[in-house]
């Protein structure tokens, strides 16, 4: 699928065992999914029922198959190569955005590059959300806060550059998960106890 050169209607509906079932487009629905796959507090079985409900008004009966083409819907028609599962595993960095956290600064973004009012829209399909979003300009207060969330700070910068990153990072952190939060609380805790974090780590 191209969307430069192919006449491409964004599906309403996908492809599960051979049977086609509706899936829900709107932007709205695959934020929530996102936000929800994000969560921390739920196990992975709540995600797997949730993600199920929030995509498919009549859920297949094959779980396991309308959980990957969920995903790929998600992903916006694009199967997930195995360069990419090697690097988001070599990742393990913070987020460079959070549709909870950044939603003002989301919305002004798209409201200032397309003069799209995202509070206003009812209905935008994933895949042109998606496609709008990852080509926000660089000017964008929301780009430039994603930049330096996501900079890799290195020796080769000259120290004032090092600083100013680094400052830029803490300024515009996300908020740690409560998960996160409790587990470095409690790396912090037994560093300054003299206790052991191996079993933290």
């Amino acid at each position: 699928m191209n969307i430069l050169i192919d006449d491409i209607d964004y599906p309403d509906q996908v492809e599960v065992n051979g049977e086609r079932y509706e899936i829900r487009t709107n932007f709205r629905s695959s934020i929530l999914f996102e936000l929800m796959m994000q969560d921390n507090s739920l196990s992975s079985r709540e995600k797997v029922k949730k993600g199920l409900t929030l995509y498919y008004p009549v859920i297949p009966d094959d779980l396991n198959a309308a959980i990957d083409v969920a995903l790929w819907f998600y992903r916006c028609g694009r199967e997930e190569t195995v360069i990419q599962k090697r690097m988001a595993a070599r990742r393990g960095r913070s987020p460079a955005y959070s549709f909870e956290y950044d939603a003002g600064l989301i919305y002004a973004a798209f409201f200032l590059a397309y003069k799209i009012d995202l509070q206003d829209i009812r209905y935008m399909h994933w895949w042109k959300f998606r496609f709008l979003f990852y080509s926000l300009p660089k000017d964008c207060e929301f780009v430039r806060v994603m930049e330096y969330r996501s900079i890799d700070i290195n020796d080769k910068m000259p120290k004032e550059q090092k600083d100013f990153y680094k400052k830029m990072k803490r300024l515009y952190a996300l908020p740690l998960s409560k998960d996160e939060d409790d587990r470095q609380t409690a790396i912090q805790n037994a560093l300054l106890n003299g206790g052991n974090v191996e079993g933290i780590l």
